[in-house]
């Protein structure tokens, strides 16, 4: 139930990626790197709040303040990723599409985000 729960979390939060990603490429024709770093530290605060509103018991295995810093030091290995993921697919293989690779890379960013708070942040202690 988790799984889902977290979709939809992390399916807001990427959709708020995606249109601050969009509208800086798009509307404003500023560059991919610092638009996508942007649109993905906020859609970070946006996924941390809604996860301990709706899907994930804050508190439980970690002080809250704790678990901000691990969402984020957790988020920074995700934005690494969706960076590098970003870097390979338009300026080294040439993806035509900026929106089709930034759609690949949230992808799999969504399944680091929810695995590592699921089983770790907020994971319960054995």
């Amino acid at each position: 139930m988790k799984a889902i729960k977290y979709f939809f979390v992390g399916g807001t939060a990427a959709i708020v990626d995606f249109l601050l990603f969009a509208i800086g490429v798009k509307v404003f024709n500023f560059p991919w790197f610092p638009v996508s770093f942007f649109g993905f530290i906020v859609a970070t605060a946006v996924n941390y709040i809604l996860s301990i509103r709706h899907v994930f018991t804050s508190g439980v295995r970690f002080k809250i303040y704790h678990e901000i810093i691990l969402t984020f030091l957790a988020s920074a290995v995700g934005l690494a990723v969706n960076q590098t993921g970003l870097y390979l697919m338009i300026e080294l293989f040439k993806i035509d599409s900026l929106l089709v690779a930034k759609l690949v890379a949230t992808g799999v960013v969504f399944l680091w985000n929810y695995s590592v708070r699921h089983y770790y942040i907020f994971g319960e202690t054995r």
